[in-house]
């Protein structure tokens, strides 16, 4: 057995590895990157968002959301505009196209969720209550590292 069959952390990696190429080959005839589909799907569940909030939600910085963004909306995927009120604020919507795809694109929650080969919905909830939980703790983990000595 090699030593990585052993390892949690290389497990997660091949897992998160894995579903990432699923998604890559389930959006490719739309030519969209799972990144996109993130920021549609956090759209048409939960609406219009500032970049900010959809930063939070997808953990995405700035630097990496704002090109994502552009690129989206240039090909009428999303749609920005800048807030009246307060003109540094963004809201990001979904575009033309991007409620075109809700449609075409609702099959692949159900391939993805075969795909798993979890049983049910409570094991689904199961597993990701124990890698949100896991995504906290290591970041704790990152953000306060042991001392050198």
């Amino acid at each position: 057995m090699a030593v990585t069959d052993e390892m949690v952390c290389f497990s997660l990696y091949a897992a998160t590895r894995a579903t990432t190429q699923a998604y890559r080959h389930l959006l490719e005839p739309w030519g969209l990157t799972y990144p996109q589909y993130l920021v549609l799907v956090t759209l048409w569940l939960e609406g219009d968002q500032t970049v900010s909030s959809l930063g939070e939600h997808l953990q995405l910085d700035s630097g990496t959301l704002s090109p994502l963004l552009r690129r989206m909306e240039e090909g009428g995927l999303v749609r920005r505009e800048r807030r009246t009120a307060d003109e540094r604020v963004v809201t990001v919507m979904v575009g033309d196209r991007g409620l075109e795809l809700r449609a075409e694109l609702a099959g692949i929650p159900a391939k993805i969720a075969a795909g798993t080969g979890l049983s049910d919905e409570k094991s689904a909830a199961s597993l990701i209550e124990t890698l949100q939980h896991l995504t906290e703790t290591m970041r704790a983990v990152g953000a306060h590292p042991a001392a050198e000595g």
